[in-house]
Order: C-alpha cells, then structure tokens, then sequence
C-alpha cells in the first residue's frame, strides 16, 4: 500500500471510495436511512474532489493498492482532518492508520500542533486507539491529538 497525494484523475474512483465507505461501513451513523446517506455523499463527487484540489493549503491523499485507490484523506492548512474513509473491502487493513499518519505528518512539517477532526460514530474508537481525545467532554464528537 502507498499514500500519495491525489491528483485530478484519481476524482472518479476518489469519490467512488467515499461513497461506498459511508453507505457500507457508517452504519452506526446513518442507520440503513437512504435520504441521510444520499444527503451525506451529495458533495463526495468528481466535481468536489476537483474543488478540494484547488483548496489552498489542504492536501488530499489517496491510499492505493496495485494501482487501485482504497482510502482517502484530506487536511486542511490547520490540521483539521476532513476526510479519513476506506474502501470496505479494505477494512482493517491499516489503510485509515497510514492515511492518518500521512495527514498527521503534513500538518507537523507545516508547524502544526494539534490535529483536529469530527469522528463519525463508527470511527470514534479508531480515533481513541490513534491518541485523539474528546476535545469538549467525553460525549464529544470533536476529537484533538497534540502532534509533539
């Protein structure tokens, strides 16, 4: 498996990933409702992934496996973690650990301290497992790591 940052031909299969992920490994989250799920994945979409490119300062990856795209992850210039979904049948391969990572990396090499991110209920104990904490509460949604 390598991450690498994405580019503008990697938008059909990106997107692609993303959607599965929710609609397949989130439902904890959206509970099978199909208009919650479409109303998630509306902006998960060739045209976004565009979109998210041309961002200043964030950096979206891609975790590929023999030339296929099997995760996808993106922080912002804050080191606000936006996006951190897997192809299902990736799961538990390390494929949200190395992409984790990767967006980690980037936000120490531009002077970040904390990483920050909203979990979703499904991944809320992968992130405890990779040092995040609840940053308001233990009810809390928004969780931080301290980079240092």
């Amino acid at each position: 498996m390598k991450v690498r940052l994405a580019t503008p031909t990697d938008a059909e299969a990106g997107s692609r990933v993303l959607r599965r992920s929710i609609a397949e490994l989130c439902h904890a989250d959206h509970g099978g409702d199909q208009a919650f799920i479409a109303a998630w994945t509306a902006n998960k979409t060739p045209d976004s992934w565009l979109i998210w490119l041309s961002q200043p300062g964030a950096s979206l990856l891609v975790a590929e496996r023999e030339a296929d795209i099997i995760g996808v992850g993106m922080v912002d210039a804050g080191g606000m973690i936006l996006l951190n979904y897997v192809a299902p049948e990736a799961r538990h391969q390390g494929v949200s650990t190395a992409l984790l990572k990767a967006m980690e990396d980037v936000s120490a090499e531009r002077g970040i301290v904390v990483c920050r991110l909203e979990s979703t209920k499904t991944a809320q104990r992968f992130y405890m497992t990779q040092g995040y904490s609840p940053m308001d509460g233990d009810s809390s949604t928004i969780l931080a790591k301290p980079l240092t």
